[in-house]
């Protein structure tokens, strides 16, 4: 086992140097530079950069360099820890990335946790008692999570809140705490906020896990296996927690290869419309106005979000399912 892991993240190591060349070639994709977009938004105020001071510029923020010489500049001062200066918010990158990537990173782990504990029992439930009321009801509530766009959930229950409830539940922090330093209040304050965005953000997936789970379980409740160990008398719950419910577990573990970057990355509307201090509306903001090492540093953070993921699902997958080999 030990060996498997070891060889996983030998292989991660240049596959990582290939996302980060990908991702800068990315955010250098689009026509211009962040100069480009920053003379026309003067331009826009009727201001007018002279061609010195565009140069000066471009020197200052190593515009004018090769490519392949920004890229190994950058990519050499991210191993050494250093994400380089966001041009539009004159701060270093790493000062505005952490804080919202924690946020992002405590969201997204309640908001898979709820999605688990929710699409769990609900899933085993429906393929269990197969065609029963319960399960026509969590079959049509799931299709409706479905079928229900984030943005439009969190509009909905921020309207119940204000109108039925008389407080505003957007964002992550009462007013009186956005700007406050850390205490135990202000974690408090966090947790009375969190449920909101969870369910929001977790309704999709959840309904999506449900059916997943109802399928997968129903394939694996009519093979012998199963039968056999009924025929020795084991009692029914503990012979479908213990055997068929092992097997159906897989596509939750895998969620942990996909679910962590998207929901960073898929949840930027909603992000906006719940005013979340999370990482989706700053990379956002960086990709529009082109603020390239913003931009890459989110890029290639979700896509090493996305590779830690892989990693840790095809690990649980190995220790849940024998099935499944070390090579």
């Amino acid at each position: 086992m030990l060996r498997y892991i070891v060889k996983r993240i030998i292989w991660m190591i240049p596959f990582l140097f290939g996302i980060s060349l990908v991702s800068f070639l990315l955010i250098q994709a689009p026509p211009g530079d962040y100069l480009t977009t920053y003379i026309a938004t003067l331009a826009e105020s009727n201001e007018v950069l002279s061609q010195e001071a565009i140069d000066n510029l471009r020197e200052r923020f190593g515009l004018d360099q090769p490519l392949l010489v920004q890229y190994f500049k950058w990519i050499g001062n991210i191993v050494q820890g250093d994400f380089g200066m966001s041009f539009e918010w004159r701060q270093p990158v790493s000062d505005l990335i952490w804080e919202r990537m924690a946020l992002t990173l405590l969201l997204s782990f309640a908001t898979l946790l709820f999605t688990w504990a929710v699409a769990f029992p609900i899933g085993v439930y429906s393929a269990v008692r197969k065609y029963s009321v319960g399960d026509y009801v969590a079959t049509f509530v799931g299709f409706i999570g479905l079928a229900t766009p984030n943005f439009l959930l969190a509009l909905i229950l921020m309207y119940i809140g204000v109108v039925y409830f008389g407080s505003s539940v957007g964002g992550l922090f009462s007013p009186e705490y956005q700007n406050a330093p850390w205490s135990m209040a202000k974690f408090l304050d966090l947790l009375s906020h969190l449920w909101l965005p969870v369910i929001v953000l977790g309704t999709s997936a959840t309904a999506s896990l449900i059916r997943i789970m109802r399928a997968n379980l129903l394939d694996e409740l009519d093979k012998p296996y199963v039968d056999t160990a009924r025929a020795k008398g084991l009692s029914e719950f503990w012979l479908i927690v213990k055997y068929p419910v092992r097997v159906a577990l897989n596509p939750f573990i895998s969620t942990i290869g996909w679910v962590l970057p998207s929901l960073v990355s898929g949840a930027v509307i909603t992000a906006i419309v719940l005013s979340l201090p999370t990482a989706g509306p700053l990379m956002l903001s960086a990709l529009k106005s082109q603020d390239m090492y913003l931009a890459g540093a989110f890029v290639l953070l979700l896509s090493s979000l996305t590779v830690v993921g892989m990693l840790l699902s095809d690990i649980l997958l190995v220790l849940m399912d024998p099935r499944v080999k070390y090579d």
